[in-house]
């Protein structure tokens, strides 16, 4: 008798219970794609990973070589995920960088991954903080992308001095991950901040446009807070992304509006939306049934929204399983699709950076060609202009600025139900630890945050113990 599933690949996961290392068959099945893996404690277990095959195998085709940190921080001795560091084994160099300098928080969240309430006093001293950086800096030479995070970083006492000691740094593109509640209610905090660009930005949560889903996410009708927050930040033109939780069943109904709603904020350059991870705070969970899949959130777009179509949301080919990425240009009041327009061979071997693979001289001029059609590189004034993905420098006509780019990036974090070693492996998003070490940020949740390191020490005695 058939198999009621086509088994396409083998590779490792966790066990969602006690988190020690399994093998997980990845097979089709009723159009879906799906984890299957089986703990000799725990038993089996069966994990949606995406409802569309074949954006699965364009993910798993999408493929470039992966960029190496100039510094490695640990050796590799028990295999992944228990060598974080990052250890010689990573395939991927640090694209974008968490500096968390607060455990404070302003908001009591219910989804929090870190767990940041106002309950939890601890700050990070600016030594400590520049600590950190100089982590990154090390690791990375000129770090791509530095993220401000916390907790809330703009109640950190100490806050604009962290801001002036990255900007010593040679950090490309510095962002602040924030609730919007301080830059709503102080406008003399929100002109400072403007102060800090170019090269500067804010990565604003924004869930919902209505109360209920705001209250179960954030615990709270934040609504006027976020209004009163863009109202200041439009009129600042201070560059802003807007970042989405999404819960299945919950919000995931509203992506197109909140596009929509976006493309008409000024200072807004593009939405970001994450599927919800199970970071052990939500109750009811099936794996199998109520997991958010980075396909659907890309079929929801496409469904929701007018502005893209299938070819315009693509795998980023740095870690393809994880970000898909959809870039627009906003001009004469009209929003442009981008993406499709560049060869997709063009994106696979450009060399550089890969979050920033847009310095590639092949894709800077297909770029020019797409944006200059009444000029030639030799004839039109040639500027230095941010432009894609998150910070890249391009040559593009002066006309054009980063003002005119609109993104969608959707990113899918692991957790223990959904982990792939073979995906992780390839993270880019990452996290300074408070000791120096530059962990994956999927990894960071699981193992490495607050006290759970206990749990890790645990199952690398176990390693020791068979070897």
């Amino acid at each position: 008798m058939d198999r009621s599933y086509l088994f396409a690949e083998l590779t490792n996961s966790l066990c969602s219970k006690c988190l020690r290392k399994v093998e997980a068959k990845v097979v089709y099945q009723d159009d879906k794609v799906f984890l299957l893996k089986n703990c000799p404690d725990h038993g089996p277990e069966r994990v949606l990973i995406s409802t569309d095959v074949p954006y699965y195998k364009l993910s798993r085709a999408t493929l470039k070589p992966g960029q190496m940190p100039a510094h490695f921080n640990t050796p590799t001795r028990f295999g992944c995920p228990y060598d974080c560091g990052l250890c010689p084994d990573h395939e991927q160099h640090s694209c974008l960088t968490l500096v968390e300098i607060t455990d404070q928080c302003n908001l009591q969240c219910p989804i929090c991954y870190a767990e940041s309430s106002p309950k939890r006093q601890t700050h990070r001293s600016l030594d400590h903080v520049e600590l950190m950086l100089d982590a990154v800096v090390r690791n990375e030479a000129e770090p791509d992308i530095v993220q401000i995070s916390g907790g809330e970083p703009t109640i950190h006492p100490q806050f604009f001095e962290i801001l002036d000691a990255a900007k010593r740094r040679p950090i490309k593109h510095l962002m602040v991950n924030t609730n919007g509640v301080r830059i709503a209610q102080d406008a003399a905090f929100a002109a400072r901040l403007a102060t800090y660009q170019p090269g500067f930005e804010l990565y604003l949560q924004f869930d919902s446009l209505r109360a209920a889903p705001l209250h179960e996410l954030r615990g709270a009708d934040l609504r006027d807070i976020r209004r009163r927050a863009l109202d200041r930040l439009n009129e600042l033109n201070l560059s802003t992304t807007l970042v989405v939780t999404l819960k299945k069943g919950l919000n995931d109904d509203e992506i197109g509006e909140i596009i929509d709603f976006a493309l008409k904020q000024r200072c807004v350059r593009g939405v970001t939306f994450q599927p919800i991870q199970d970071a052990g705070r939500t109750e009811d969970f099936d794996p199998a049934r109520d997991r958010l899949t980075l396909a659907e959130v890309r079929q929801n777009i496409l469904a929701q929204s007018p502005v893209f179509k299938p070819a315009d949301i693509i795998p980023v080919p740095c870690h393809p399983d994880c970000l898909a990425m959809g870039y627009a240009l906003k001009l004469d009041g009209k929003v442009i699709p981008l993406t499709s327009l560049i060869p997709p061979e063009t994106l696979l071997k450009a060399e550089g950076s890969n979050l920033v693979f847009e310095r590639d001289p092949a894709l800077r001029a297909e770029v020019f060609k797409l944006f200059s059609t009444a000029h030639s590189p030799e004839s039109a004034t040639i500027a230095l202009r941010q432009l894609l993905c998150c910070l890249p420098l391009i040559k593009a006509p002066p006309a054009i600025t980063y003002e005119n780019i609109f993104r969608v990036l959707v990113i899918q974090f692991l957790d223990a139900h959904n982990f792939d070693v073979r995906s992780v492996k390839k993270s880019c998003i990452h996290i300074v630890h408070p000791d120096g070490r530059i962990i994956p940020f999927d990894t960071f949740n699981l193992f490495y945050r607050d006290g759970k390191e206990a749990r890790l020490r645990e199952l690398q005695a176990m390693h020791d113990s068979k070897t």
